[in-house]
């Protein structure tokens, strides 16, 4: 595979199962894949050849400490070459495992340490927004990763000034050690936030709920990945 050739989610299997190494968090990798790749194919308004247009939309991974997905479906739209996902884990290889935005075409921030990506996002939605810019702002982040305060400081600012430019996706794959009374979706629509929970295998449900219109609101989409 080339890029720039067309590629399907048929073909993220194989680029994600050539990233071999010293890899802890394949599983929170493999959570992640049919949201990033419905994000990628059908919702965001970003291209290889846009990574510093202004009025892109930005796509940030909070959950970074299990980027092989990620890395797998920037390959396939044409980000980075798919041959350095063979390098994966090497001394040189730009492909960290948590991703660099100063080395890796496409990604926005440097993550991994969690509890900063959703703040981060509610900082870029506020700035776009006085910007006058349309962009929206996607953030993924893990459900273990709500435990952190830094979020819910987030959560509630992002809901008090109704940043409807932005939109959370928490996998919920039950990592979580504390959780929330009635579930995640719950712990941002107490804020004023839009939230639905899907099947995060489902890349129709996923589709629907990263298009629904949510004015004035914020909107959170909780994608349940449980292993089986």
């Amino acid at each position: 595979m080339r890029v720039g050739e067309k590629t399907g989610f048929a073909d993220i299997p194989a680029l994600f199962e050539r990233m071999t190494g010293d890899e802890k968090h394949e599983w929170a990798a493999a959570s992640t894949l049919h949201v990033l790749w419905v994000l990628y194919d059908r919702v965001l308004d970003v291209s290889p050849d846009r990574v510093d247009d202004p009025d892109r939309d930005r796509f940030l991974l909070s959950k970074g400490h299990g980027p092989m997905a990620y890395y797998a479906v920037l390959a396939a739209k044409g980000f980075i070459e798919p041959s350095i996902l063979d390098e994966w884990t090497s001394w040189d290889s730009p492909l960290g495992q948590h991703p660099d935005r100063v080395l890796v075409p496409g990604v926005e921030i440097s993550s991994g340490s969690l509890g900063h990506g959703l703040p981060i996002a509610v900082g870029q939605a506020v700035g776009l927004r006085l910007q006058g810019r349309s962009s929206r702002v996607f953030v993924l982040v893990g459900d273990a990763e709500l435990d952190e305060g830094s979020n819910h400081e987030a959560i509630a600012l992002a809901g008090r000034l109704g940043l409807d430019n932005l939109t959370v996706v928490v996998v919920d794959n039950e990592s979580g050690t504390h959780g929330w009374p009635g579930g995640v979706a719950a712990r941002f629509a107490v804020e004023g936030w839009e939230a639905s929970t899907v099947d995060g295998r489902d890349q129709g449900s996923l589709y629907e709920a990263f298009t629904a219109a949510h004015p004035g609101r914020p909107m959170v989409v909780v994608a349940r990945v449980v292993a089986s």
